[in-house]
């Protein structure tokens, strides 16, 4: 009887500390793609249009690195502010937990923002790019690798520049944010 004991409440305890009661940025991508206030892409590193072959070695190992862009992007109106200033502090409430390190803060008039990354300094799995304005709304990029280090990101930055990427694929994320 000890045994059975000693069993459900190793159990119990290791089942109330593996969970963590505050939601991943993959679970709110996914609870709030299909709510009209937002528009959720997932974009392909192919979606960019990069020749490798004209790169530098440097800049196709940080293209390699590269798997998929995800965009979560939500458009404030006249009517929805409260749903805004919820759906702001849930992110909010994410992003400061332990789950992601700073890389970069934006503050400006138009605009305020953070960079984040999750991973290892020299192998970074996961970029996230939060930017809100009260007026317009906010979005979330998440930029996914796998051991992608900042020197390579930025390789990344100058890859894209050279590519054929010609937006038309982000019609949609304009339309919303425009309309």
């Amino acid at each position: 009887m000890k045994f059975i004991t000693a069993f459900l409440g190793t159990a119990l305890l290791l089942s109330v500390l593996s969970c963590n009661s505050s939601p991943s940025l993959q679970e709110y991508y996914v609870s709030n793609s299909e709510n009209p206030n937002f528009i959720a892409l997932d974009l392909p590193a192919s979606l960019l249009n990069i020749e490798e072959t004209e790169l530098p070695e440097e800049q196709r190992e940080a293209l390699r690195s590269l798997r998929k862009l995800n965009i979560l992007a939500f458009k404030r109106t006249g009517t929805n502010q409260a749903e805004f200033e919820l759906e702001k502090g849930k992110v909010d409430e994410i992003l400061k937990g332990d789950r992601y390190k700073d890389l970069m803060k934006i503050n400006s008039p138009e605009m305020k923002g953070m960079v984040k990354y999750q991973g290892d300094d020299d192998a970074i799995d996961e970029v996230v790019i939060y930017g809100n304005n009260n007026d317009k709304g906010f979005a979330l990029i998440r930029v996914l690798g796998e051991n992608m280090n900042p020197a390579q990101l930025m390789n990344l930055v100058k890859a894209i520049q050279k590519s054929d990427f010609q937006g038309d694929q982000l019609g949609a994320l304009s339309d919303f944010i425009a309309n």
